[in-house]
């Protein structure tokens, strides 16, 4: 595994603009414009990644480039993400086209949702993709689960379209099932509740994933109101305030807690995203220790000596672990 990894990770970093990074890696800003207590625009702003130039099908949805055994692949993550940038796009400037991808990715969204084999609806990804542990075709994320019902929602409210919130709730059970029943959500044996990206045994706890995750639950309660959705997100914003300390280095955030005895930092990307997440957490929460944490890994950010810190770090656990 390990030499197909690198010929394809080092063919994407070198030609980014022709690999699935030119999609991820983004400026992850905070989207001042949404509102903190009602739907409307999306957290994040997303502008990028609804301009996304990269591959299209025939339908003109998303493809991203993994290059190497994977090639051109559909993401259920990506397409929600550039059907939120269109929704944010079509709401600033009322684009006819911008709305039309808005709802062609809402769409797509709700033609792959699929029963997985516990009889939870989830979109699948039909790619292996390599993790500490290869992750086989297909499998689920609880990141994409989140990110597409902050989707259609939003199509919802928009179109009026019942189809749009029936996938959503169809989508939000697996927020209600532990892992092992096939749902997305672990609870620890201190009962901190979480979201996992990467279905996997044990659980690693990435942090952007189940902050993008906690924001699709925290958006299907305002479309509908609903407690177990709202008592969720209460739970989520727990687990953040009693784990963030774990994911301080003291000079970097760390992408997961996996355990490993080299910990999984954040490349610098993902740390710059940890930063604006938490700053959205702040705004929805009012919780100081999102504030804290932002300002404080922000601060890493800014010196030098701990990017390279970082930098080297990073490399470091690449070569011993993938």
């Amino acid at each position: 595994m390990a030499l197909s990894y690198y010929r394809r990770i080092f063919r994407a970093y070198l030609c980014p603009g022709a690999s699935q990074l030119s999609f991820w890696h983004d400026r992850a800003e905070l989207n001042s414009r949404a509102p903190t207590h009602a739907l409307g625009e999306y957290h994040m702003k997303f502008e990028e990644k609804a301009q996304y130039a990269g591959p299209h099908d025939a339908q003109g949805i998303p493809l991203l480039n993994y290059h190497g055994a994977v090639g051109l692949q559909y993401n259920p993550i990506a397409i929600a993400q550039w059907g939120l940038g269109n929704y944010n796009l079509f709401s600033r400037t009322a684009s006819v086209e911008a709305h039309e991808k808005f709802l062609k990715a809402s769409d797509w969204l709700c033609e792959r949702l699929e029963q997985n084999s516990r009889g939870l609806h989830v979109w699948n990804h039909y790619f292996d993709w390599e993790y500490l542990q290869t992750l086989k075709a297909p499998w689920y994320s609880g990141l994409a689960q989140g990110q597409a019902i902050s989707l259609l929602v939003r199509a919802h409210a928009d179109s009026g379209e019942r189809k749009y919130l029936n996938c959503a709730a169809l989508a939000f059970r697996s927020f209600l099932a532990d892992v092992a029943l096939g749902g997305v959500r672990f609870i620890d044996a201190e009962k901190n509740v979480w979201f996992e990206e990467y279905v996997v045994s044990p659980p690693t706890h990435i942090l952007n994933g189940f902050i993008w995750a906690a924001w699709g639950v925290y958006d299907y309660f305002l479309a509908t109101g609903s407690r177990e959705a709202m008592g969720l997100f209460a739970a989520a914003i727990k687990t953040l305030d009693a784990n963030l300390v774990r994911y301080d280095l003291g000079f970097w955030s760390r992408y997961e807690l996996s355990g490993t005895l080299l910990p999984m930092i954040a490349s610098r990307f993902y740390h710059r995203l940890h930063v604006t997440q938490l700053r959205v957490m702040h705004r929805i929460s009012s919780e100081k220790i999102f504030d804290l944490f932002a300002t404080r890994w922000e601060s890493f950010a800014q010196s030098r000596a701990k990017r390279s810190r970082a930098f080297f770090y990073k490399g470091a656990f690449k070569l011993c672990y993938y």
